[in-house]
């Protein structure tokens, strides 16, 4: 039996800028925060990377070859405008040529302006933390726009702000590693006052475009159903799920979330006069990435250190995932997924959904030629059989986009785990289909499981 999936279904795949690109000095290319964070920090670097920059027809390609119709990209804000500010033409260039070759095989092109890889100079000013910064994206989102625009139709903001704000800022294991919770917190509300105003200077340029944001979301799961089980779930669902969503919806910061923050005393004096309605510019989509969920449980002693990643929350932790896992340890709940879809259906009233990220880091071996990532093939299978689950409860699911089309540089994480469709070898650069890359090449061609 085929689980068919609705005409129309956008099917693609997802990348990310300096996961892929490499050439990070090339053409006049500033360097970002993550250039500075993984120098500084000793880590592997964004260089070479995938060597999108200069084999970026080869990968189209290999989409084509796949009969993938959508693909999702972000730009390099860094390498558009090196200082933030002031256009590069060479680094705007490369996104024209690219936009136009996906466009002669027959991919529909949809961009994400930022994924975590802020200019260094306008973290030099502060980052994300300073809230000039959302002038300064709203003009780079413009620039952005009235070169691509008029081929272009979908457009994403920002993706995943908890991990810009949250990681970046909070415990500091991502660019520009900052450990300061409370900046952590008003980092998290500007990046939504960005979103809010490269919408408005998206929309203010004309043509059809479509407008999202794409948040990542954790289900949250409890080994106990009790009073303090529920409350250490709630609060890991407001700040990881309901921080970043409230607002865009237009209701602003949930008032037992300030309540849990209210200690650090840094978010409420960040939002001015007019904030909010800036934040929640209407959405045409919302983009939705889902890897794995959370456990959460209380602590006895309220000021005890936890494993909880979040900024500023006392009085529960997270424990260690469980049963099959990915190799990044991520734990394998696609039933969960299903869940999340519906929930998301009936809290944003309606709003369509895409699926911006899914997808799975396994240990991936080349043998004579071939990649036979079984894994792979079969968390995609639970997990697409977990969208259409949720299609068929009434969840509107547009679009799925598997992450990623190659493998590549996992942040913090080097080379060392791969989530591509394509293997990558790093010192050749060849590319190889995997198993999993024919699997949904075949998904994609029948619209359906």
């Amino acid at each position: 039996m085929t689980l068919g999936f609705p005409d129309g279904f956008r099917w693609g795949t997802a990348t990310a800028a300096y996961q892929i690109e490499g050439s990070t000095t090339a053409d006049g290319r500033g360097p970002s925060i993550w250039d500075t964070f993984t120098v500084r920090s000793g880590l592997a670097t964004g260089d070479p990377a995938c060597d999108h920059y200069r084999r970026y027809r080869e990968d189209v390609r290999l989409l084509s070859e796949l009969g993938v119709p959508y693909y999702r990209f972000s730009v390099a804000w860094s390498r558009v405008m090196p200082d933030g500010r002031t256009v590069e033409p060479r680094g705007l260039a490369f996104y024209d040529r690219l936009v136009d070759t996906l466009l002669e095989h027959g991919i529909t092109p949809m961009v994400t302006l930022y994924h975590w890889d802020l200019p260094e100079a306008l973290q030099a000013e502060g980052g994300w933390p300073n809230r000039e910064l959302a002038d300064n994206f709203a003009d780079y989102a413009l620039t952005v726009h009235k070169a691509l625009g008029d081929r272009v139709r979908q457009w994403t903001t920002i993706n995943e702000p908890f991990c810009a704000a949250f990681i970046g800022y909070g415990n500091g294991d991502h660019a520009p590693g900052i450990q300061d919770e409370g900046a952590a917190l008003v980092a998290g509300h500007n990046l939504l006052l960005a979103h809010g105003k490269a919408a408005q200077a998206l929309r203010s340029d004309g043509g059809e475009q479509e407008v999202s944001i794409v948040l990542n979301f954790a289900p949250v799961l409890t080994d106990v159903d009790d009073a303090a089980h529920r409350e250490a779930a709630r609060k890991f669902d407001f700040l990881h799920n309901r921080f970043f969503l409230d607002p865009l919806l237009g209701r602003g910061y949930p008032p037992e979330l300030l309540a849990d923050l209210a200690h650090l005393g840094t978010l409420e004096p960040a939002i001015a006069d007019g904030d909010l309605e800036i934040i929640a510019q209407p959405l045409d989509v919302l983009g939705v990435n889902y890897y794995a969920p959370a456990r959460a449980m209380p602590l006895e002693d309220p000021e005890a250190d936890s494993n909880c990643p979040l900024p500023g929350l006392r009085g529960m932790d997270v424990q260690p995932p469980r049963g099959e896992l990915t190799s990044l340890g991520w734990e394998q709940r696609p039933e969960c997924f299903t869940e999340l879809l519906l929930w998301l259906q009936g809290h944003c009233d309606g709003l369509p959904l895409v699926i911006a990220e899914n997808g799975a880091a396994f240990e991936d071996e080349v043998v004579e030629g071939r990649v036979h990532d079984k894994k792979r093939v079969q968390y995609f299978a639970d997990h697409l059989a977990a969208v259409h689950a949720a299609i068929e409860r009434g969840a509107d699911v547009r679009g799925y986009m598997a992450w990623s089309l190659l493998d590549n540089f996992e942040w913090a994480m080097g080379y060392t785990q791969r989530f591509g469709l394509v293997h990558v070898d790093f010192e050749t650069q060849e590319r190889v289909l995997k198993d999993s890359a024919l699997f949904y090449a075949d998904v994609v061609a029948r619209n359906g499981l």
